[in-house]
């Protein structure tokens, strides 16, 4: 399934502001969608795709730096640039440990913009080829029998196959099957492909 081309949203209550912008994001051939309000961002159906968003400061209702908290708290990870005309400080350390790409003082360079639209947008593109990966991986350790697992858990703590018979009570050619076919379907060709597969898949259930 080809994935979609990327995207780039843009809330900003300037109506002139989100025209600049979009004028100059399309220049680069990226497709860009505007909202004048966080409200309006979050009840918009958005696309399947690599994206990142352009967040004002100072807009009406929530602020950005309220809907950036409100993406985080839902498990969004969508990447944030901000430009405000009204930012300080503490409030762009702020933003930036929150996960902010970046914090665009206006007037701002075009260009410094469209380098960190560029960073956002490889970022976002990067963590959905991960949480891709994580889906294929989940899938195809579901798919594993209760032996097989129990053969995954002895094989990754380092035990050898005599020693894994011993604990599952069976021969060392039960626990041989096993291995061959738990490896083929995690798509391991090595133990120690089986070990990061492991720690992977680990890592995400313990989330």
């Amino acid at each position: 399934m080809t994935e979609q081309p990327p995207i780039v949203f843009v809330v900003d209550d300037d109506a002139s502001i989100r025209d600049a912008l979009k004028s100059l994001i399309r220049s680069t051939g990226l497709r860009v969608e505007l909202f004048g309000s966080s409200r309006e961002f979050l009840q918009a159906q958005r696309p399947d795709a690599p994206s990142c968003l352009i967040l004002d400061v100072k807009i009406p209702g929530e602020s950005g730096l309220d809907l950036q908290r409100a993406l985080v708290a839902a498990g969004n990870h969508l990447p944030v640039i901000f430009i405000t005309g009204h930012g300080d400080i503490p409030m762009s350390v702020r933003a930036i440990k929150a996960g902010a790409v970046a914090f665009l003082t206006k007037p701002f360079r075009d260009q410094d913009l469209l380098d960190n639209l560029q960073l956002a947008l490889k970022r976002d593109t990067m963590r959905r080829a991960q949480e891709a990966e994580i889906a294929i991986l989940l899938e195809c350790f579901d798919s594993l029998t209760a032996d097989e697992r129990k053969v995954l858990h002895l094989l990754v703590s380092g035990l050898p196959n005599n020693q894994i018979a011993t604990e599952m009570e069976t021969s060392e050619a039960a626990v041989r099957a096993h291995r061959s076919e738990l490896m083929q379907k995690m798509g391991a060709a090595s133990t120690a492909d089986l070990v990061r597969v492991s720690e992977t898949i680990g890592a995400v259930l313990t989330r």
